[in-house]
């Protein structure tokens, strides 16, 4: 039966599922890369799609889903829950847009999220006296990593940080993060690995560098960051059918 927050219908959705924040982007996504795509779930805009897959390569003619999770940890805690939880869902993968902070990374650059720091309290809970762990499924990160080396795009893996604020920023926690090699901020990760961990079922984040936070220059606009996600949308594809 549906959920307070997805309608649809037990069996709707594949065991896995690519979770853009946009659900335009979603929808997008689904257009791209399914055939037969067809709508499962419109509660508050957050678009879900669920059709078979139409791109060569591992997984071509399984199921697939792509729902919009929404901003923010809380967006995305919610519904991985009830896609673990109530519809049976395996697999997670966040198909995302992140901050750069790595002098490493240029607008454009890929990140696969092996784990996620937080200055959140979404996870403190999760295993009292001891600070949670967000890392991500070894396998499906594998397997995005090794189709990661043949692409032209630059891709690199290792740790975000998931934040709570956009906007807001405390004064000298940039620096010491990208002197801990944090690659990228972003606001859902962190939320989505431990989730997965609580369910015992396997998640990963493939982000694409947006903007930089420590170099001045270009950012994608909202459209393109609507649009920019085909080398973020084939690792993810690696990593769900692993």
């Amino acid at each position: 039966m549906p959920t307070p927050h997805i309608s649809a219908q037990p069996g709707d959705f594949a065991p896995a599922v690519l979770m853009p924040g946009d659900p335009k982007r979603a929808q997008r996504m689904a257009e791209a890369i399914l055939d037969d795509a067809h709508p499962v779930t419109d509660v508050r805009g957050a678009l879900g799609f669920t059709g078979r897959l139409a791109a060569p390569g591992p997984g071509q003619g399984q199921l697939l889903s792509i729902m919009g999770s929404g901003m923010g940890m809380a967006s995305m805690g919610i519904y991985a829950t009830e896609l673990f939880r109530f519809y049976g869902v395996e697999r997670i993968v966040r198909v995302g847009t992140a901050g750069g902070i790595s002098p490493k990374l240029e607008v454009g650059h890929l990140v696969v999220a092996v784990g996620a720091h937080t200055p959140s309290s979404m996870n403190e809970s999760r295993l009292p006296g001891v600070h949670f762990s967000a890392s991500a499924d070894l396998t499906m990160a594998a397997a995005a990593w090794a189709l990661a080396q043949t692409e032209s795009e630059p891709v690199w893996a290792g740790s975000v940080v998931s934040t709570d604020h956009f906007y807001f920023s405390v004064p000298g926690q940039l620096a010491a993060l990208e002197n801990h090699g944090v690659l990228a901020v972003e606001m859902e990760t962190a939320a989505l690995y431990g989730v997965a961990a609580e369910f015992d079922r396997a998640a990963l984040s493939v982000l694409t560098v947006s903007d930089h936070l420590t170099k001045s220059g270009r950012e994608m606009s909202a459209a393109e960051r609507e649009t920019h996600f085909q080398g973020a949308l084939r690792l993810a594809v690696a990593a769900a059918f692993a």
